[in-house]
């Protein structure tokens, strides 16, 4: 993969934006219990936080990406990033559960444009060869963000200071560091050339482009429907089966957490460089076979070790099926909504597949019940669906990307 400077500081921007953004996400998933406790509830009350950020992302998506196909991707960037950070941050000044989903329902509006606007700048400067690589690369900031995010869990909770000790709200304040990233997006990352150079053009927004191509829209908002239960039916709700399941400590929890997120982090560059020698929809269909038989290893074994083992498995499949997504929504994407679409079809995604993790936490507290049950059930049925649904996915491997591309032809 052979890139410019410039380009290769664009994919590195648009990758920490999306791993950073990730790591103010996932701190949550480690602090339910804690949090649960300390405002005398039980976790399925304080899940309803990951529903309220995954429901309202879809809201950032349209108003960042909307505002970045007018303005540009650079500067609507840095102002997300910005916001997700200080959003992500204030919920450590919660005084009670209302106020606290609240600030995780505004920290997913500002989480959820961060996605659209990173990958299309990232995509529309680079050469066509490189997108698969890249592609993985990027969707590899997610796994990142979560490793990082059960790195400082591992390393500082519960830790002390003097009399200060670093309990959920600490862990919460970190959130603030992904805003530093905007100086160097300021400095040193260059708007897309395809914005650049189609900026005085005249571009159908996003309503006459949905309506042009409403039928590869809301297929891929299906699409990203199940895709979004596969990964957040994997990883939000693990580290407290771990916990509450297996009583492991927050150590164990931790370095389990970490082995898994390595493994998702080979799948996304294994698969996202796959696409470009077996096309995007085989790569996905492989990776999805693949997350099958590793549910008992992942879901049903007793022992740190062969638990690590499965999670690892898990999720070289589930982010070896997400590395190629960032490359396959925007080659699907007509150019004058690039910043828009494909984060608002993610996004929608999402909010259609919400309220898994307060679902599955019912599910796994309901009498007879239990965490392994309700994630093996999750990643069984999604995988075949996908399985299932990328088969009627159009191949746009290797499609050029311009801000006016396919506006005469429907995709």
């Amino acid at each position: 993969m052979s890139l410019t400077s410039e380009q290769k500081k664009t994919v590195l921007a648009s990758f920490l934006g999306w791993t950073l953004d990730a790591f103010d996400f996932f701190l949550l998933t480690f602090l339910l219990t804690d949090i649960a406790a300390e405002f005398h509830t039980d976790v399925p009350a304080v899940s309803k936080a990951l529903f309220l950020t995954l429901a309202t992302r879809f809201i950032g998506a349209f108003l960042f990406g909307m505002l970045a196909d007018r303005y540009g991707r650079k500067p609507l960037l840095m102002l997300n990033i910005v916001s997700y950070s200080v959003i992500g941050a204030l919920a450590a000044f919660s005084p009670n559960l209302g106020i606290f989903l609240a600030l995780r329902a505004l920290f997913g509006i500002a989480m959820g444009g961060e996605w659209g606007l990173g990958s299309s700048l990232a995509m529309e400067s680079i050469p066509p060869s490189a997108r698969g690589m890249v592609s993985g690369i990027l969707q590899c900031g997610y796994p990142a963000g979560y490793l990082l995010a059960a790195v400082v869990y591992g390393l500082l909770y519960g830790q002390k200071i003097g009399d200060f000790t670093f309990g959920w709200r600490a862990i919460f304040l970190l959130s603030f560091v992904p805003a530093l990233i905007v100086l160097f997006i300021r400095s040193h990352v260059p708007e897309s050339p395809a914005f650049v150079s189609g900026r005085a053009q005249a571009r159908p927004g996003l309503l006459v482009t949905l309506q042009k191509h409403w039928g590869i829209a809301l297929y891929a908002v299906v699409l990203m429907m199940f895709f979004n239960f596969f990964s957040h039916g994997t990883q939000d709700l693990y580290p407290t089966f771990l916990k509450k399941q297996h009583g492991f400590d927050p150590h164990t929890v931790s370095w389990i957490t970490i082995v898994a997120n390595i493994g998702a982090i080979v799948g996304g560059l294994a698969f996202g460089a796959l696409s470009e020698k077996i096309g995007r929809i085989n790569a996905i269909t492989l990776a999805c076979v693949i997350a099958l038989p590793a549910i008992p290893l992942w879901a049903y074994t007793t022992t740190p070790f062969m638990l690590a083992l499965g999670a690892f498995i898990m999720q070289v499949a589930v982010q070896g099926a997400w590395g190629v997504i960032p490359v396959h929504l925007n080659e699907l994407s007509p150019g004058s909504v690039r910043a828009t679409l494909p984060g608002f079809i993610y996004q929608a995604g999402n909010l259609a597949a919400s309220y898994g993790g307060p679902y599955q936490a019912g599910i796994a507290e309901a009498p007879g019940g239990s965490y392994g049950y309700a994630l093996a059930l999750f990643a069984g049925v999604v995988a075949i669906c996908i399985i299932v649904v990328i088969r009627f996915s159009p191949e746009k491997r290797g499609e050029v990307m311009t801000v006016i591309d396919r506006e005469v032809s429907p995709v």
